[in-house]
């Protein structure tokens, strides 16, 4: 790949072009576009924009596609986990999230808070080591 190329990929991923619009317009391969993008941090985000909003409970809250509701279950809102995730990561001041518990270190004595386990006794692995096998870690 030329230095002529590889100014051109970094350009048109910059516009916001995919892999298979550049290649073809270089005529390079794909997974060779695909290759520069990913060594030089070019990677392309899934964009809701182009995502109508009034799409309704049948197509996926972050592509657009259309979902298959299963009888008797509750409705998907995603297409994929990786759908999900995008929409979460998008969204974090929309999530709520339930699940922070407070303690106190069995080993140190210390406050800490931790989401999504009630049931930790150390606010960190260096405690729990000390505890565990009597004796000081060195750090």
């Amino acid at each position: 790949m030329t230095e002529k190329e590889s100014t051109q990929i970094t350009e048109m991923r910059n516009d916001g072009l995919g892999y298979t619009t550049i290649a073809s317009r270089l005529g390079l391969s794909k997974d060779c576009v695909r290759s520069f993008c990913r060594t030089h941090n070019l990677r392309g985000r899934r964009s809701p924009s182009h995502v109508p909003q009034d799409l309704g409970k049948d197509y996926c809250k972050t592509c657009g596609k259309r979902l298959e509701h299963t009888p008797g279950k509750r409705k998907k809102q995603y297409c994929s986990d990786g759908c999900r995730m995008d929409w979460w990561n998008a969204h974090q001041d929309q999530v709520k999230r339930k699940a922070f518990y407070q303690f106190t270190c069995v080993c140190c004595g210390k406050s800490f808070s931790a989401y999504g386990n009630a049931k930790r006794s150390y606010c960190s692995h260096e405690c729990y080591i000390k505890t565990r096998f009597k004796k000081e870690v060195s750090k």
